[in-house]
């Protein structure tokens, strides 16, 4: 069958106008494919739907046991799922309302942060053989033996990009609030400039290092399956940007080094120095690391110590476990992370160098930085972040179409 996969965020659920906009595109597309239509929660914290004011109806949730958290959580999907379906009921389309298990998305039992094991999408096949448009809950499943589990942040693009690939769908299409993937944050970036293609491998990059359109773990799925996905906007009918393997993209693509620039404020460095004749520093500061759950980025490591940040809000406990274990660590707070991302980086000489005067000329100071085989990572000053942003933007002219 000629499947198209939808997937519809909260913003896109919020309010009866943005449903309009959410059933103009499943008629529009309806005409040409069977459609599999996954949901998020309705709106944003604060909203009575939205996934976080259901967790203020149980105490934040902070008392609810995993398994209990998670038929909580599992209630805004579904009732997105179910007013979509009698939306659509209304407008003469035939359509049926599933939760993530009756969709056949089969996880682990980790709660909260369920692995996706197996997917069994006879149902979903059923119903559209039978004509009907599907609407699947998303950011949920079921274990083997029945018990209800949430996929954690970005399930619903998980849940999306999962059954796109299983079902051998044409394209999977991510609707949200914004027109695509563009060049930079454009609340910071004003010239920001829309990207009508973006190989898997950038998307990633970029969503993993600020880029909060669609989840890394749902680009990764996407990629594994070669399933095209298109970043696209609810309330209007713009493209958006098609994230798609490297030889399709590079058909339509101008050559370029660099693609974007993303950012991740809010954090801290650390520095720590090892003990005369210490040899086993290392292994004691990330072992603590590990051990007391603190997420550990941009490490730097030296035989005589290391470097490496943390989120701000993990700063305070990271410095007490160093103390606890005999260091006496020095913070940087406040930093942010600024990554340039870009395809055709690898092997071409001169990006560290562009970024560095880019970054000089503007008078900022480079904190940290490190590379990998698409990605250049500088650390600066929180409150230098929006002039590195631009400064590197305007350096890579990525405002140029």
């Amino acid at each position: 069958m000629n499947i198209l996969v939808q997937k519809f965020g909260g913003t896109s659920l919020s309010s009866s106008e943005a449903r309009e906009h959410v059933v103009r595109h499943i008629e529009r597309e309806r005409q040409r494919h069977r459609l599999v239509v996954v949901v998020s929660a309705m709106g944003r914290s604060g909203e009575p739907y939205a996934t976080d004011s259901l967790l203020e109806l149980a105490d934040k949730g902070e008392t609810l046991p995993a398994r209990e958290r998670d038929l909580l959580l599992c209630c805004g999907e579904i009732i997105s799922a179910v007013t979509m379906c009698g939306l659509l009921q209304t407008r003469g389309i035939d359509a049926v309302a599933l939760t993530g298990g009756q969709a056949g998305i089969v996880t682990d039992s980790h709660h909260g942060q369920a692995q996706i094991v197996d997917m069994q999408t006879g149902a979903v096949i059923s119903h559209l053989q039978q004509g009907k448009v599907v609407i699947v809950a998303g950011f949920q499943g079921r274990t083997e033996s029945g018990e209800w589990t949430t996929l954690g942040r970005g399930g619903s693009d998980t849940s999306a990009t999962a059954l796109g690939a299983a079902l051998q769908a044409v394209r999977a299409d991510i609707y949200t609030d914004v027109s695509g993937i563009l060049t930079a944050d454009p609340r910071f970036v004003e010239n920001a400039r829309p990207l009508s293609h973006v190989g898997y491998a950038e998307m990633c990059n970029m969503a993993r290092q600020g880029a909060k359109v669609i989840h890394p773990r749902a680009v990764e799925i996407a990629a594994q399956a070669n399933l095209p996905l298109r970043v696209r906007s609810t309330f209007s009918d713009e493209e958006g940007t098609l994230v798609s393997g490297p030889l399709q993209a590079a058909a339509a693509v101008k050559d370029r080094h660099v693609t974007g620039i993303a950012h991740v404020a809010g954090i801290t460095q650390l520095s720590v120095q090892a003990r005369d004749q210490e040899s086993d520093m290392q292994l004691q500061v990330f072992q603590a690391m590990a051990k007391h759950g603190i997420s550990v980025d941009f490490i730097n490591v030296t035989p005589s110590g290391a470097v490496y940040t943390v989120f701000d809000a993990d700063a305070a406990q990271a410095l007490d476990v160093l103390s606890q274990i005999g260091y006496s660590p020095q913070a940087v707070h406040g930093c942010a992370k600024v990554s340039v991302i870009g395809g055709g980086m690898n092997g071409v000489p001169g990006i560290m160098a562009s970024i560095v005067e880019a970054l000089t000329k503007s008078g900022i100071t480079i904190l940290q930085s490190a590379d990998s085989n698409s990605t250049i990572w500088v650390l600066v000053a929180e409150e230098e972040m929006v002039p590195a942003l631009r400064a590197l933007h305007a350096k890579f002219e990525l405002h140029l179409p």
